[in-house]
Formats: C-alpha cells, structure tokens, sequence
C-alpha cells in the first residue's frame, strides 16, 4: 500500500458509519435507551400497529425491525468496547472475520425520512379488509362478519351475511375479533 492509499484508509475509518445491533428478544426499545444514555448515536425505528389490550384497541409503537437497531460509530474514536455489555444488545452484526460491516448511509437515510412521514392511517390497522371476523358484544354477538373497512378510529364497517343478502353494518371495532 503506498502512503496516500494507508492515508485514505484511515481517513474513512475515521468517517463515523451506521452499524447494526442485534438485540436480546424483546429488548431493543432497553438497548436503545441505554445506548443513547451512553452518548451513542442511536436510530430505532419504530411503527404504530393498533393492538388489543384489556379489550380496547391501543396504538402501541412496534420496532420495525423486531430485534435489530442502529448505531452510528467511526472506527477509531467511537469506544466499541461498552456496547455488548449494554443491556439488551447481544452483539455487533459481523460478517466473516468477525469485522462489523457498516450499512451503507442511503438506506439509513431512506428509513430515516420515510419513517418520519405520516403513514396511511389504513396501513397499520389491526383488521384487514376482507378478514373474517366476529362479532363479541351487541345484538349481533358471536355472529361472523367480513372485515370491509374502518370509518374513523373507533368505528367499523363489516359486512354480514342476513336474508340471504350481505348487509353493511357499522359498529364499534372494540367489538370485532379475528375469527380462528
């Protein structure tokens, strides 16, 4: 290697680069905030599903990435050594020798703007137009139904099947199940 190539070497090692952490199941939303607590760089992202809890449907947040995170560091001044001892990360992502391989910056940054915009309120609903459902509650109760859409948050539009005809009715989603 000739010296301007060992220079450039060094120089891109001192470009600080997105890396990947695998997390311990379940604790990437831990290993993020202990990471940042430690003045790391951290990008965790993050999206809204609606589930049920206690028979209400919530908006919880979600990694999108279920076990993984981003951590920006430059190979020279970064210290890489407190990182697998942070709770909740189980290691580095390595590739052959064991060298942490960086992800290139344009994905980072696609992920960074596109999960900053606000998403299709439809895209992250707990049901799917076309899913069977049931109804739990009401003078329809256990009776099923076709998921057709949603109408605000609180509200649903299912289909059922009544007179040999399929009727539109609107009730409330908290009283919707996912047929087994």
């Amino acid at each position: 290697m000739s010296d301007s190539e060992i220079r450039q070497a060094e120089a891109d090692a001192a470009v600080p680069r997105w890396y990947v952490i695998q997390c311990k199941g379940g604790e990437s939303f831990r290993a993020a905030e202990h990471l940042a607590n430690q003045g790391y760089e951290i990008f965790h992202p993050v999206l809204q599903v609606q589930k049920k809890r206690r028979g209400k449907l919530e908006w919880v947040d979600e990694p999108l990435f279920p076990y993984y995170l981003f951590i920006r560091l430059d190979r020279l001044a970064s210290n890489w050594r407190p990182i697998r001892s942070t709770r909740g990360v189980l290691k580095i992502v390595t590739f052959g020798l064991d060298m942490p391989v960086p992800v290139s910056d344009e994905l980072v940054e696609t992920l960074l703007t596109h999960g900053s915009g606000e998403e299709d309120a439809t895209s992250n609903v707990y049901f799917r137009a076309g899913e069977a459902v049931e109804i739990t509650e009401g003078p329809f109760k256990d009776l099923q139904a076709v998921f057709a859409s949603h109408k605000g948050e609180e509200r649903a539009i299912v289909l059922l099947n009544m007179l040999h005809k399929q009727q539109r009715l609107e009730m409330p989603v908290g009283q919707l199940r996912r047929r087994d």
